[in-house]
């Protein structure tokens, strides 16, 4: 169901709008906050007030604490307001707050020297200039009047964040408050007091886990505030400098030393306005395409598609490749349909965001040594419940079978000749890239789609030590089930990818013979055979050697 007002997809039962605040069905409007410069935010999520990047209101202003004031929502549906320990205190109607209290229409709020007011939502005519921060982005208002903008810093730390090098944390004692966890920069000397909360996330940021994972984490350990605590710590981490490879404030970002590190570190070409563009497309017309009758038109369509693609192989259609009978015009027909299905699907990717209210940070190209391929960046994803999370993960492989679909019914209804052989190896290029992304034994979409519907966080890396551990003899009594599974799964896909690869193969062995002695094509396609099955070979083989060994030890 989407809003009415904004298109924006709506949570099942909601009162109100995410995205734009306004209200559904007999609901009462939100209260907003009114910001000096006139802009307005609902009232519909927790707010954090602050100086700190990690603060859902960035107030840039000496005179506001890093976290001065936090706004929730009470039990009864109304708000309230409480300190968060700042240095000079909130005033609600020129008292200080001595506890939390409740918010009215027409209650004046001082934080530091920055003057808010909270207002019922007024008429319809008003909705543009509500503002609405998105969990986990700030919306940053500096000391000079009309200095506003939206920032989401608390999204930019790499596909795997980390810690960098050189620094120390110590606990004090509980007689030091909450926030009794010092984090010392032993560079720079400089500190950040953390909360045990804090610290037990901290201990998670060593590089092993990806995005996905760890608001998996986040959410086992706090329930529904993980991710914003996550993305609060992560904030100040990166401000002061303690994430590798993240330019702070008072640190620079890493640099690879060695050529081998500079060859395979991605190359980046990032274009920060896409985000608007994405936003604008959507309520332009994109928002069609997430109607009930859209999808499912578009399930049907990818049905179909899988169908017809699968009689266009079977009664010799077209070939993997080969376009008006060369392979290199077929293999660049082929990586020129890659590439635009790639622009389609991360396109998928931020149109879903903007369904659910959440914008693209920023979009851009990678080159890996000589490979580019385009992206979005959807970290934002992060803050939304699991089934949001699924959905727009999934959005990217729809597009490719969707693509797939659309191209072989082209392919089935071309003449002949060349056009039909550029449909087929089009149509190819979209499943190729929907079965590879779903894959669910390497970190694509199908497998954070798997994550979040299992609630495994690190279900990958867990799944295989607990494989390898049983396979060498070291299983243990609590070892999961569904861990024990997925490595069956992973083990059993791979061994089926690579019979395809090999049956693939073999339609190109008349044309290889054609241009090369049949020996060496034979030698050529034995050894590329045994590449296929070699991850399965090592994933079973190593901990097979690590029991014979110890076996021996025994004896």
């Amino acid at each position: 169901m989407l809003c009415p007002d904004c298109r924006r997809l709506l949570a099942r039962g909601a009162a109100y709008c995410g995205a734009c605040g306004a209200p559904l069905g007999q609901a009462e409007a939100p209260l907003e906050l009114v910001l000096a410069g006139g802009e307005r935010l609902a009232l519909v999520h927790d707010v954090v007030i602050g100086r700190s990047p990690g603060s859902t209101l960035q107030l840039d202003d000496p005179s506001v604490s890093r976290t001065h004031a936090r706004i929730s929502q009470t039990n009864g549906g109304g708000v309230r307001i409480e300190d968060a320990g700042s240095s000079h205190g909130t005033w609600v109607d020129d008292a200080r707050l001595a506890g939390p209290l409740a918010l009215r229409d027409g209650a004046r709020i001082r934080i530091g020297d920055q003057e808010l007011k909270i207002e019922r939502r007024r008429e319809l005519a008003e909705a543009g200039r509500t503002i609405v921060v998105r969990p986990g982005a700030s919306l940053v208002v500096g000391a000079v009047p009309g200095a506003t903008g939206l920032t989401a810093q608390a999204t930019q730390f790499g596909i795997h964040p980390r810690m960098r090098s050189g620094y120390a944390l110590k606990r004090l004692d509980a007689g030091e408050g909450t926030h009794r966890w010092v984090l010392r920069d032993l560079a720079r000397d400089g500190y950040l007091r953390l909360s045990d909360n804090d610290a037990q996330l901290l201990e998670l940021l060593d590089g092993t886990r990806s995005l996905v994972d760890l608001i998996g984490e986040a959410e086992q350990r706090f329930g529904a505030t993980g991710p914003a605590r996550l993305a609060r710590l992560l904030a100040d981490l990166g401000e002061r400098g303690f994430l590798a490879g993240v330019a702070g404030a008072h640190a620079a970002a890493e640099a690879p030393t060695s050529f081998l590190r500079r060859l395979v570190t991605p190359r980046e070409k990032v274009f920060t306005g896409l985000g608007t563009g994405f936003d604008a497309v959507y309520r332009r017309g994109g928002w069609v395409l997430f109607t009930r009758p859209a999808l499912c038109f578009v399930a049907v369509l990818c049905v179909v598609g899988v169908g017809v693609f699968g009689a266009l192989i079977g009664l010799r259609y077209g070939t993997p490749f080969v376009v008006a009978d060369k392979i290199g015009l077929g293999g660049l027909v082929f990586l020129l349909g890659r590439f635009a299905v790639v622009a389609v699907h991360e396109s998928a990717h931020a149109l879903a965001m903007a369904s659910f209210g959440r914008r693209v940070d920023k979009a851009g190209l990678k080159l890996i040594v000589i490979l580019p391929y385009a992206y979005v960046d959807t970290s934002e994803a992060w803050f939304e419940p699991r089934r949001r999370r699924i959905a727009i993960s999934a959005a990217g492989p729809v597009s490719d079978f969707t693509l797939g679909a659309i191209f072989s019914l082209c392919c089935l209804m071309a003449p002949g000749g060349t056009v039909r052989d550029i449909f087929f190896n089009v149509a190819f290029a979209g499943y190729v890239g929907a079965f590879f992304n779903l894959n669910p034994f390497i970190e694509r979409d199908g497998y954070h789609m798997l994550v979040d519907w299992l609630r495994e966080p690190g279900l990958r890396r867990r799944a295989r030590e607990q494989f390898a551990r049983r396979l060498s003899g070291r299983g243990r009594s609590g070892d999961s089930p569904v861990l024990a599974r997925y490595s069956l799964w992973g083990l059993g896909w791979t061994v089926l990818a690579g019979g395809f690869a090999v049956a693939l193969s073999l339609r190109y062995e008349p044309i290889l013979t054609a241009l090369a002695p049949a020996t060496v094509v034979h030698v050529v396609m034995g050894t590329l055979w045994v590449l296929f099955f070699v991850p399965a070979l090592v994933v079973i083989g190593k901990p097979l050697v690590e029991r014979a060994n110890m076996n021996r030890g025994r004896r």
